[in-house]
Protein backbone atom coordinates (compact mmCIF):
# COMPACT_ATOMS: atom_id res chain seq x y z
CA UNK A 1 0.00 0.00 0.00
CA UNK A 2 1.23 3.63 -1.00
CA UNK A 3 -0.99 6.04 -0.14
CA UNK A 4 -1.61 9.56 -2.31
CA UNK A 5 -3.75 12.55 -3.13
CA UNK A 6 -4.68 13.62 -6.30
CA UNK A 7 -5.99 17.23 -6.39
CA UNK A 8 -7.54 17.63 -10.14
CA UNK A 9 -7.25 21.78 -10.82
CA UNK A 10 -9.74 21.42 -13.46
CA UNK A 11 -12.10 21.06 -10.64
CA UNK A 12 -11.09 23.15 -8.05
CA UNK A 13 -12.78 26.27 -7.24
CA UNK A 14 -10.67 27.80 -4.84
CA UNK A 15 -13.29 27.96 -2.04
CA UNK A 16 -10.83 27.50 0.83
CA UNK A 17 -13.05 24.48 2.24
CA UNK A 18 -10.22 22.15 2.19
CA UNK A 19 -8.07 24.56 4.06
CA UNK A 20 -11.03 25.51 7.24
CA UNK A 21 -11.79 21.74 7.42
CA UNK A 22 -8.27 20.90 7.58
CA UNK A 23 -7.64 24.03 10.26
CA UNK A 24 -10.71 22.77 12.57
CA UNK A 25 -9.38 18.94 12.26
CA UNK A 26 -6.67 19.41 13.59
CA UNK A 27 -6.76 22.23 15.55
CA UNK A 28 -4.25 24.34 14.00
CA UNK A 29 -3.42 28.33 15.19
CA UNK A 30 -5.66 30.50 14.00
CA UNK A 31 -3.29 33.76 13.37
CA UNK A 32 -1.83 33.06 10.07
CA UNK A 33 1.88 34.19 9.01
CA UNK A 34 2.42 34.34 12.39
CA UNK A 35 6.54 34.86 13.22
CA UNK A 36 6.67 34.16 9.09
CA UNK A 37 4.88 30.86 9.44
CA UNK A 38 1.90 29.72 8.04
CA UNK A 39 0.70 27.31 10.42
CA UNK A 40 -1.57 25.95 7.47
CA UNK A 41 -1.69 22.23 6.78
CA UNK A 42 -3.83 22.33 3.59
CA UNK A 43 -2.42 26.03 1.94
CA UNK A 44 -2.80 27.49 -1.52
CA UNK A 45 0.03 29.61 -3.84
CA UNK A 46 -2.06 32.68 -5.26
CA UNK A 47 -1.06 35.07 -7.74
CA UNK A 48 -2.64 37.30 -10.06
CA UNK A 49 -1.01 38.31 -13.39
CA UNK A 50 -1.39 40.91 -16.34
CA UNK A 51 -2.96 44.72 -16.60
CA UNK A 52 -6.66 44.49 -16.65
CA UNK A 53 -9.06 43.60 -18.68
CA UNK A 54 -5.94 40.69 -19.59
CA UNK A 55 -5.37 39.11 -16.20
CA UNK A 56 -5.25 35.73 -15.00
CA UNK A 57 -5.79 34.24 -11.27
CA UNK A 58 -4.37 31.10 -10.33
CA UNK A 59 -4.98 28.78 -7.07
CA UNK A 60 -2.46 25.81 -6.44
CA UNK A 61 -3.54 23.92 -3.50
CA UNK A 62 -0.35 23.00 -1.87
CA UNK A 63 -0.20 20.65 1.42
CA UNK A 64 3.61 18.10 2.31
CA UNK A 65 4.12 15.92 -0.29
CA UNK A 66 4.42 12.81 1.88
CA UNK A 67 7.57 12.18 -0.69
CA UNK A 68 9.12 8.50 -1.33
CA UNK A 69 12.30 10.77 -0.90
CA UNK A 70 11.80 12.70 1.53
CA UNK A 71 14.80 15.06 2.31
CA UNK A 72 12.92 16.01 5.73
CA UNK A 73 13.68 12.78 7.15
CA UNK A 74 17.03 12.51 5.82
CA UNK A 75 18.46 15.95 7.16
CA UNK A 76 16.25 15.25 10.88
CA UNK A 77 18.74 15.10 13.80
CA UNK A 78 16.57 13.21 15.79
CA UNK A 79 17.25 12.93 19.51
CA UNK A 80 19.12 9.95 19.43
CA UNK A 81 19.48 10.24 23.75
CA UNK A 82 16.22 10.26 24.61
CA UNK A 83 14.66 7.60 22.08
CA UNK A 84 16.95 5.03 23.75
CA UNK A 85 19.96 2.82 22.55
CA UNK A 86 18.69 0.62 19.40
CA UNK A 87 15.24 2.57 19.01
CA UNK A 88 14.03 4.81 16.28
CA UNK A 89 15.02 8.41 16.89
CA UNK A 90 14.29 10.60 14.04
CA UNK A 91 11.29 12.99 14.76
CA UNK A 92 10.21 12.38 11.14
CA UNK A 93 9.72 9.21 10.01
CA UNK A 94 7.83 7.03 7.90
CA UNK A 95 4.49 5.01 8.09
CA UNK A 96 4.16 0.86 6.56
CA UNK A 97 1.47 3.08 4.29
CA UNK A 98 4.27 5.44 3.16
CA UNK A 99 2.73 8.58 4.83
CA UNK A 100 5.43 10.78 6.35
CA UNK A 101 4.55 11.83 10.06
CA UNK A 102 6.43 13.80 12.94
CA UNK A 103 6.94 12.54 16.79
CA UNK A 104 7.22 15.73 18.75
CA UNK A 105 8.52 13.93 21.67
CA UNK A 106 11.61 13.28 19.57
CA UNK A 107 11.58 16.67 17.56
CA UNK A 108 14.14 19.21 19.04
CA UNK A 109 13.00 22.29 17.47
CA UNK A 110 16.37 23.11 15.17
CA UNK A 111 14.10 23.27 12.73
CA UNK A 112 16.47 21.79 9.78
CA UNK A 113 13.54 19.96 8.02
CA UNK A 114 11.75 23.06 6.89
CA UNK A 115 15.56 25.27 6.15
CA UNK A 116 17.79 23.01 3.99
CA UNK A 117 15.60 20.12 3.84
CA UNK A 118 11.86 20.32 2.05
CA UNK A 119 12.36 21.50 -1.25
CA UNK A 120 8.60 22.96 -0.52
CA UNK A 121 9.53 25.05 2.59
CA UNK A 122 10.66 28.54 3.36
CA UNK A 123 11.60 29.19 6.73
CA UNK A 124 10.09 32.48 6.74
CA UNK A 125 7.08 33.62 4.81
CA UNK A 126 7.67 37.27 4.42
CA UNK A 127 5.12 39.70 2.02
CA UNK A 128 6.19 37.66 -0.82
CA UNK A 129 4.48 34.86 0.19
CA UNK A 130 0.91 36.66 -0.58
CA UNK A 131 1.58 37.03 -3.98
CA UNK A 132 2.55 33.02 -4.14
CA UNK A 133 6.50 33.69 -4.84
CA UNK A 134 7.35 31.75 -1.61
CA UNK A 135 5.41 29.09 0.55
CA UNK A 136 5.93 26.65 3.58
CA UNK A 137 4.15 22.95 4.07
CA UNK A 138 5.66 22.84 7.57
CA UNK A 139 5.62 25.50 10.18
CA UNK A 140 7.56 25.96 13.81
CA UNK A 141 6.48 26.74 16.65
CA UNK A 142 8.74 28.83 18.63
CA UNK A 143 10.29 28.27 21.60
CA UNK A 144 8.79 29.04 24.91
CA UNK A 145 6.11 31.03 23.06
CA UNK A 146 2.13 29.50 23.02
CA UNK A 147 1.20 27.82 20.07
CA UNK A 148 -2.18 28.69 20.30
CA UNK A 149 -1.74 32.53 21.21
CA UNK A 150 -5.51 33.47 20.08
CA UNK A 151 -6.73 31.55 22.86
CA UNK A 152 -4.27 32.45 25.90
CA UNK A 153 -4.65 36.16 24.96
CA UNK A 154 -5.89 37.49 27.73
CA UNK A 155 -6.48 41.15 26.39
CA UNK A 156 -10.28 41.98 25.09
CA UNK A 157 -11.16 43.42 21.62
CA UNK A 158 -12.80 46.27 23.57
CA UNK A 159 -12.43 46.45 27.58
CA UNK A 160 -15.27 45.31 29.12
CA UNK A 161 -17.33 45.00 26.04
CA UNK A 162 -16.22 41.40 24.45
CA UNK A 163 -14.08 38.83 25.83
CA UNK A 164 -10.73 37.75 25.36
CA UNK A 165 -9.64 34.80 24.07
CA UNK A 166 -8.18 33.50 27.13
CA UNK A 167 -11.74 33.79 28.64
CA UNK A 168 -13.80 32.05 25.93
CA UNK A 169 -11.38 29.56 26.14
CA UNK A 170 -11.77 28.99 29.87
CA UNK A 171 -15.59 29.08 29.49
CA UNK A 172 -15.57 26.27 27.13
CA UNK A 173 -13.47 24.44 29.26
CA UNK A 174 -10.84 23.64 26.12
CA UNK A 175 -8.13 24.70 25.10
CA UNK A 176 -9.58 25.53 21.93
CA UNK A 177 -13.45 26.82 22.27
CA UNK A 178 -13.48 24.38 19.43
CA UNK A 179 -11.12 21.48 19.87
CA UNK A 180 -11.00 18.46 18.30
CA UNK A 181 -9.80 16.44 21.32
CA UNK A 182 -9.05 13.29 19.38
CA UNK A 183 -7.20 10.37 20.08
CA UNK A 184 -4.07 10.27 17.93
CA UNK A 185 -1.95 7.38 19.11
CA UNK A 186 0.70 8.36 17.60
CA UNK A 187 -0.50 11.93 16.72
CA UNK A 188 -1.33 14.94 19.36
CA UNK A 189 -4.52 17.28 18.63
CA UNK A 190 -2.07 19.98 19.49
CA UNK A 191 1.25 20.25 19.34
CA UNK A 192 3.75 21.87 21.64
CA UNK A 193 6.18 25.05 21.36
CA UNK A 194 9.65 24.58 20.06
CA UNK A 195 8.45 21.92 17.65
CA UNK A 196 7.35 21.50 13.41
CA UNK A 197 4.59 20.10 12.71
CA UNK A 198 2.65 19.93 9.28
CA UNK A 199 0.14 18.01 7.13
CA UNK A 200 -0.51 14.10 8.33
CA UNK A 201 -2.53 13.30 5.21
CA UNK A 202 -5.27 12.81 8.66
CA UNK A 203 -3.90 9.80 9.53
CA UNK A 204 -5.68 9.25 12.30
CA UNK A 205 -8.62 9.61 10.27
CA UNK A 206 -7.37 7.33 7.13
CA UNK A 207 -6.19 4.39 9.65
CA UNK A 208 -10.04 4.34 10.94
CA UNK A 209 -11.31 3.67 7.34
CA UNK A 210 -11.80 7.92 6.83
CA UNK A 211 -10.92 9.80 4.31
CA UNK A 212 -8.65 12.82 4.93
CA UNK A 213 -10.55 15.91 6.41
CA UNK A 214 -9.63 18.24 3.48
CA UNK A 215 -11.02 15.49 0.76
CA UNK A 216 -14.64 14.76 2.59
CA UNK A 217 -15.57 18.45 2.36
CA UNK A 218 -13.95 19.23 -0.90
CA UNK A 219 -17.77 20.49 -2.73
CA UNK A 220 -16.73 19.78 -6.01
CA UNK A 221 -14.79 16.51 -5.35
CA UNK A 222 -11.52 17.70 -6.51
CA UNK A 223 -9.02 15.88 -4.38
CA UNK A 224 -8.81 11.97 -4.71
CA UNK A 225 -7.18 10.07 -1.70
CA UNK A 226 -6.58 6.34 -1.74
CA UNK A 227 -4.20 3.59 -2.86
CA UNK A 228 -1.69 4.15 -5.49
CA UNK A 229 -0.88 0.60 -5.67
CA UNK A 230 -4.10 -0.73 -6.43
CA UNK A 231 -5.17 -1.15 -9.84
CA UNK A 232 -8.83 -0.66 -9.03
CA UNK A 233 -8.70 2.32 -6.68
CA UNK A 234 -10.12 5.67 -8.07
CA UNK A 235 -6.39 7.32 -7.71
CA UNK A 236 -4.65 4.66 -9.51
CA UNK A 237 -7.49 4.72 -12.33
CA UNK A 238 -6.74 8.33 -12.66
CA UNK A 239 -2.99 8.44 -12.74
CA UNK A 240 -3.25 5.80 -15.68
CA UNK A 241 -5.84 7.42 -17.54
CA UNK A 242 -4.92 11.03 -17.16
CA UNK A 243 -1.40 13.40 -17.62
CA UNK A 244 -0.59 14.24 -14.14
CA UNK A 245 2.62 16.26 -12.33
CA UNK A 246 4.26 16.74 -9.00
CA UNK A 247 5.89 19.97 -7.80
CA UNK A 248 9.21 20.17 -8.30
CA UNK A 249 9.94 16.61 -9.51
CA UNK A 250 13.51 17.93 -10.84
CA UNK A 251 14.37 17.66 -6.92
CA UNK A 252 13.84 13.61 -7.50
CA UNK A 253 12.04 13.63 -3.63
CA UNK A 254 8.96 11.47 -5.11
CA UNK A 255 6.28 13.53 -4.13
CA UNK A 256 2.74 11.12 -3.38
CA UNK A 257 0.20 14.26 -4.33
CA UNK A 258 0.03 14.62 -7.73
CA UNK A 259 -1.60 16.91 -9.87
CA UNK A 260 -4.05 16.94 -12.98
CA UNK A 261 -5.91 19.68 -15.10
CA UNK A 262 -5.15 23.33 -15.08
CA UNK A 263 -6.88 25.77 -12.63
CA UNK A 264 -9.66 27.90 -14.54
CA UNK A 265 -11.19 30.77 -12.34
CA UNK A 266 -15.65 30.71 -11.88
CA UNK A 267 -17.82 33.24 -12.07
Amino acid sequence: MKLGMVIDLGRCVGCGACAFACKSENNTRNRNKADGQSHNWADFLMHSEGTFPNTRHVVMPVLCNHCDEAPCIKVCPGNPKKAGKGKPYKALFKTPEGITLHNPELCVGCGDCQRIGCPYSSPKLGPESLNGESYSVISLNPMDEEPQPFWADKMAAIAGGTASGAEVSAKAGARLPAMNAWQGGELQPIRSDDVIEKCTFCYHRVTNGLQPACVEVCPSQARIFGDQEDPNSKISQILKKEKSFRLKEEKKTKPNVHYVGKYSPRA
